[in-house]
């Protein structure tokens, strides 16, 4: 299976280009919409996001990974990385950073390969989606070994949002597991105290708790977590004892 993780968004023609070239050329394989609203030109906070969603991605699929700020600069190498068994296809722009801390063995390659047309502004669909469909019909790439070095030194987790969903909840890049549930969520001024679930807390209050995919969401029952508390992609929190 490929899996798509990209900040494309669902309107507009991006996704639907993508997914030609793999109904063109790989059409024996399934496609994914994993996300497409990762956090826009944000590498870091899409890096905790993939992270945290790698467990629902089966061994042996292809992600095709595409935050892409830098476009068209030569800056950010395209890579594809092996790590545990699954194969992501993107840039080298801290966005598998993450993925690479949290996994037993990976494989850095550099990309090669290049198409007989390569546009400046959309490699995802001229440069890492071919090499998906390539990769996925178990043709060979052309790469070069590349060894990983961590230039932006990101730590494991970390006390910020990462990511709302249409809710407006706010996703951390903290696993919920690692905060005891009597400790508050200091954060833009607010002390936020930790509920199991929506319906443990009144309508319009606000609380955090441990999402589907374990990490430590802020949400606010029947409302916006963002509009309430002004939050924003970014924004750090600190974890204080309750009172």
């Amino acid at each position: 299976m490929i899996f798509l993780f990209t900040d494309y968004g669902l309107n507009g023609p991006y996704l639907g280009q993508v997914n030609t070239v793999f109904a063109q050329s790989s059409p024996e394989q399934r496609v994914i919409n994993l996300l497409a609203d990762a956090p826009r030109n944000n590498p870091k906070a899409s890096a905790y996001l993939l992270a945290s969603l790698v467990d629902t991605i089966p061994p042996g699929a292809i992600v095709f990974s595409v935050i892409d700020p830098g476009v068209g600069s030569n800056v950010d190498r395209p890579v594809i990385l092996i790590a545990d068994q699954r194969t992501y296809v993107g840039p080298d722009n801290g966005l598998f950073d993450i993925v690479i801390k949290r996994s037993s063995q990976i494989r850095l390659n550099q990309i090669d390969w290049r198409p007989e047309s390569l546009s400046i502004s959309f490699h995802g669909r001229d440069l890492y989606a071919p090499v998906c469909a390539m990769l996925a019909n178990q043709q060979q790439v052309e790469a070069t070994p590349l060894p990983h070095q961590d230039a932006r030194h990101w730590p494991d987790e970390i006390n910020e949002i990462i990511y709302f969903d249409s809710f407006g909840n706010a996703m951390t890049g903290l696993s919920a597991s690692h905060v005891d549930t009597a400790k508050v969520i200091n954060i833009n001024g607010y002390a936020i105290n930790h509920a199991d679930t929506f319906a443990s807390v009144t309508t319009g209050q606000a609380f955090w708790y441990s999402n589907s995919n374990g990490l430590l969401e802020i949400a606010v029952n029947q409302g916006s977590a963002k509009t309430m508390l002004n939050l924003e992609i970014g924004v750090a929190f600190s974890i204080d004892d309750s009172e």
